[in-house]
């Protein structure tokens, strides 16, 4: 548990995936990417997803995720529609890297 005097935010669980597509492949993990966030939608304690695309030729991209707790994060990455729902990734991406991490700190710039 985190310490954080705005309430809960530090239970916060946050995800980063960072997958790279092979050269071609976009569209298909796009289709792919479109049945994944209908299922993430639906999933206790998921806060919100966001998908970026490179904005260099980097073919990395970006599926970032917020979670009311790691135990619910973990509960919809453990399910069996999960599994169904990933393992066609393999045919569109070569490397992937998942980060999970709390906010401890959060800075805010100043509002023009």
């Amino acid at each position: 548990m985190g310490m954080n005097h705005e309430g809960r935010s530090a239970d916060k669980l946050n995800v980063v995936f960072a997958v790279r597509v092979i050269e071609g492949g976009e569209q298909g993990f796009l289709d792919l990417y479109e049945h994944l966030r209908k299922s993430v939608a639906s999933s206790p304690g998921h806060i919100v997803e966001r998908l970026g695309e490179p904005a260099d030729d980097s073919r990395q991209w970006v599926i970032t995720s917020e979670w009311e707790s790691a135990e619910q994060f973990f509960a919809w990455q453990q399910s069996e529609e999960h599994r169904e729902l990933v393992a066609p990734l393999r045919e569109w991406v070569d490397q992937r890297q998942s980060l999970r991490f709390r906010v401890v700190k959060e800075t805010k710039g100043v509002a023009s």
